[in-house]
């Protein structure tokens, strides 16, 4: 199965149920001498399949997993099933295998309740429809973080071909968005990390491009909690020369703050900064979603 297509894709904008082929009767699972599904006739058939014959899709575009929330719908699932069907497409050279194009984080889930099969659709997709179905699935429920939207959208122009005018229509998101998140795969790996945990917001990272010390400037930005304005300035001054990179001269952090930040971390799972004045400070903790928000909040009250 070669990933690199040699034309320029046809235009998009379909969205997703036309691509998981609801409305269209073309879409038809392929023919799999060994596999359970080989007298499906339809794509809109849910079959169960055993979980150890489906594997994650080679063009999620999504790499990390919050253990809290996957946990979480474990016990729904143990609770309730598996209310949407996963979509998957067979691996034809391969017996009895399956490769996900949509429900992951239930295949996950679905293991960690203990199931031995889950409900899935088959359906014939191309490589490139598979990375555009995992992308636009992942955009419209915010369930990435920048640097995997970003990742996901360059993956499409360089081993794909779609023009960034093509990605406008199939992710419904504006030319000025899209270029912007590709733009911040340019920061350094430390920057993206942060990026990554929450401790950076876009508009942050946006600001940090145009730093000459972006590492410096992120690490001054997440140190003093500054807001995305105040980071742009901060940046337009270390440009213009006015000041240095404020972190290169400050001494090392106190090693026995950092020990207890640490500690914090591992306690809560959530990034953790821990800043001293003297007898004043301030505890900052970094959530990437609600629900760990929730989770932190309910610490609080117990």
């Amino acid at each position: 199965m070669n990933a690199k297509a040699s034309n320029k894709p046809m235009p998009l904008g379909r969205g997703l149920s036309a691509l998981f082929g609801d409305a269209d009767a073309s879409y038809q699972p392929r023919p799999v001498a060994a596999a359970p599904v080989p007298q499906a006739q339809d794509g809109n058939t849910v079959h169960m399949l055993p979980i150890e014959w489906i594997q994650p899709g080679a063009f999620q575009p999504r790499r990390h997993f919050d253990d809290l929330t996957i946990q979480e719908l474990a016990d729904s699932i143990k609770e309730k099933g598996i209310l949407q069907p996963l979509t998957v497409r067979t691996l034809e050279e391969q017996k009895n295998s399956f490769e996900i194009i949509a429900g992951e984080r239930r295949w996950r889930a679905a293991q960690l309740a203990g199931l031995h099969e889950v409900p899935a659709l088959v359906r014939v997709f191309t490589d490139r429809e598979a990375m555009e179905i995992g992308l636009i699935e992942n955009v419209q429920r915010q369930d990435l973080s920048p640097i995997e939207e970003a990742e996901g959208y360059k993956r499409l122009v360089t081993e794909f071909n779609y023009e960034k005018e093509d990605l406008v229509k199939v992710v419904g998101k504006s030319f000025s968005h899209i270029g912007n998140l590709i733009r911040i795969l340019t920061l350094p790996e430390t920057v993206k990390k942060m990026v990554n945990d929450g401790a950076l917001s876009m508009g942050h990272a946006r600001a940090v491009i145009t730093a000459k010390d972006p590492e410096a400037l992120a690490n001054e930005i997440v140190k003093k909690g500054l807001s995305v304005r105040q980071a742009e300035a901060l940046a337009k001054k270390m440009l213009q020369g006015k000041i240095t990179s404020a972190s290169r001269k400050e001494s090392r952090a106190d090693p026995d703050i950092l020990a207890l930040e640490k500690s914090l971390e591992q306690t809560l799972g959530l990034k953790t900064k821990l800043q001293t004045k003297g007898s004043k400070g301030s505890l900052t903790f970094y959530y990437t979603d609600l629900d760990q928000l929730d989770e932190l909040i309910k610490r609080f009250q117990d």
